[in-house]
């Protein structure tokens, strides 16, 4: 049996919040080799801390998924998150969010896959 993965989801919290209830929704299904245990802060709220409550949720973590929105590529928390990734030696990869997406991939966010349920669990195993 796999061990289920703890996944962090990146991604740009004002303009992608739909795609992360998608993969949380996908997550729920039985068959899903992972769970998603935290994602993305809300930067622009400017809560004291967030950058020490994101490391403290991604430490949780075996994955960081960076979900893959138009904008995404220049949302600050999202880039933030990405640096905060790779200080902890995180594996990072990123996912285009939109079956017609052709979005630019974050810088250093690593590979860039199309949302596939064959995609995640080669992502995750």
């Amino acid at each position: 049996m796999k061990h289920t993965k703890k996944v962090f989801v990146s991604y740009d919290y004002d303009q992608d919040k739909a795609l992360k209830d998608l993969l949380i929704g996908q997550a729920h299904n039985p068959q899903c080799p992972f769970v998603v245990t935290d994602g993305s802060l809300k930067e622009a709220a400017r809560e004291a801390g967030w950058e020490e409550k994101a490391a403290s949720r991604m430490r949780n973590a075996d994955l960081v998924i960076i979900l893959v929105g138009a904008a995404t590529h220049k949302a600050p928390g999202v880039l933030k998150e990405v640096r905060l990734a790779r200080k902890l030696d995180k594996k990072v990869v990123q996912l285009i969010g939109h079956k017609d997406g052709h979005h630019p991939r974050v810088k250093g966010g690593g590979i860039l896959y199309r949302w596939t349920w064959k995609n995640l669990e080669k992502i995750l195993y």
